[in-house]
């Protein structure tokens, strides 16, 4: 045991040494590594905050919100298409015009049949006759293409030419 204590004793020094060194070493390497992920935090921090110093989070909290919103809007705007739709489908949308002379003694034709029909081809035909001395003008109301009323045969054509959006002959 005595040969022990001797070599410690002479060697403490140089152990001394050596662990001083290495504990050196560790604490420069602790230094860099301390460096970098300062760095690393840095460019992390520089990423996720925007110009106006929000973070990633907040941005993409507004983002989820606004996206919220739009389909809130959507929801909306769906509800008001569905009421036009309605609205659109009873308003005047198919238009027949036939004009005729009814009558050799005047000249051209000035004489006309108009149908105003609905998408349900629901609505009126009119007809003005036009005559060397007056004008006469009649109604007629139209459901689903057809009149209860008897129909001049140019009436018949407007309510056709409106119903299937074709022109005269």
């Amino acid at each position: 045991m005595p040969e022990l204590n001797r070599l410690l004793t002479d060697n403490l020094a140089i152990a001394f040494g050596v662990l001083a060194g290495l504990v050196l070493l560790l604490v420069i390497g602790f230094l860099v590594q301390s460096t970098r992920i300062g760095r690393a935090v840095r460019t992390y921090r520089e990423l996720v905050r925007d110009q106006d110093g929000g973070t990633l989070h907040d941005r993409l909290v507004g983002s989820a919100e606004q996206a919220v919103r739009a389909g809130e809007r959507m929801n909306e705007m769906e509800a008001m298409h569905s009421v036009m739709d309605q609205r659109t489908r009873r308003s005047l949308q198919h238009i027949g015009l036939v004009r005729y002379n009814p009558f050799d003694d005047t000249g051209s034709d000035q004489s006309f049949a108009i149908a105003l029909l609905d998408d349900q081809r629901d609505g009126i035909v009119l007809s003005s006759l036009h005559g060397r001395t007056n004008t006469r003008i009649f109604a007629k109301p139209v459901a689903d293409g057809g009149s209860p009323h008897n129909l001049s045969d140019e009436e018949s054509q407007a309510i056709r030419i409106a119903v299937e959006g074709t022109r005269p002959g």
